[in-house]
């Protein structure tokens, strides 16, 4: 079996082969030399994911060419860059929530204790992932903590190794009430909604962080949505809906109008985006600005 499957594999093409393959397909190639020069910097498999909705049957549809191609990988890549700094802002402000709530109601050390968690094999988990972050740190106040109080950290120091999808998973597994709290006291919603908007945006982290790919893509990690915001046309497997969430949980409303603002721009930048492949309704700019009021 193994065997049969190794012989269906593609054999390598050359960047030139790769020029065939793409006019042969109906594709514009006006500068050859600068397409070969972007194949060997961008992978074509990478590129061709971007393709996608610029040709049917194989085909490109006609006049569409390899600068539209690259340049939505461009749009894409400006794109997942406006993005993080707005999730690094939200991130920063969950450790401050999960670590203040879990300092004064059960003490510096209250994350050590299963019994202030919903479901012990997860706190457990949460305890090794944290140990492994301990371990492999080179940060000074992790130093300081192992050489000064015999490697007992408390929680408002710990909180600042753990990842955004570590997070996410700490705040799910905090008991119903203290997640309400949370979710009450900073966002005016419920627990419910907002762990799946933060597995939501710590999946998006992901997506980013490792340079995938955002345009033309259903999400299969999505957030929870009120009634009201499905009626206004934002579906949650989307990105538009990743986007709204960011808005919903960011805290600096200055941050949220240049972040709408630069996205704006992007967008008119890029003549061949087409707004549907990232789930944007129609009036996508004033329900992003709506948000932040």
């Amino acid at each position: 079996m193994e065997t049969e499957v190794k012989s269906k594999i593609k054999k390598a093409k050359t960047f030139e082969e790769q020029i065939e393959i793409l006019k042969s397909r109906n594709l514009v190639i006006k500068d050859e030399s600068e397409a070969i020069s972007i194949l060997q910097r961008v992978n074509y498999y990478r590129l061709s994911a971007y393709m996608l909705t610029f040709k049917e049957n194989d085909k490109f549809n006609e006049g569409i060419t390899f600068d539209d191609v690259y340049n939505l990988y461009k749009f894409d890549k400006e794109l997942r860059n406006l993005i993080l700094p707005v999730l690094e802002s939200i991130e920063v402000a969950f450790r401050t929530h999960i670590a203040y709530l879990i300092a004064h109601k059960y003490g510096p050390l209250g994350y050590e204790d299963k019994n202030n968690f919903k479901n012990e094999k997860y706190h457990a988990d949460m305890k090794n992932k944290l140990q492994e972050e301990i371990n492999r740190s080179d940060e000074l106040f992790v130093k300081h903590h192992i050489n000064n109080y015999d490697g007992v950290f408390p929680i408002w120091v710990v909180i600042e190794l753990t990842s955004f999808g570590t997070l996410s998973k700490i705040y799910s597994n905090l008991k119903d009430d203290d997640q309400d709290d949370i979710a009450k006291n900073f966002y005016g919603t419920k627990g419910e909604y907002l762990k799946t908007w933060l597995h939501t945006l710590s999946n998006l982290r992901n997506i980013c962080a490792h340079y995938g790919r955002l345009y033309n893509r259903k999400f299969t990690v999505t957030p929870k949505l009120f009634k009201a915001d499905k009626k206004r046309g934002i579906i949650n497997d989307s990105l538009f809906a990743n986007l709204f969430v960011m808005g919903r949980l960011l805290k600096q409303k200055t941050e949220w109008k240049h972040f709408v603002t630069k996205l704006e721009a992007l967008v008119e930048q890029y003549d061949k985006v087409d707004l549907k492949c990232l789930g944007f309704p129609n009036d996508w700019i004033e329900i992003l600005k709506f948000n932040k009021k």
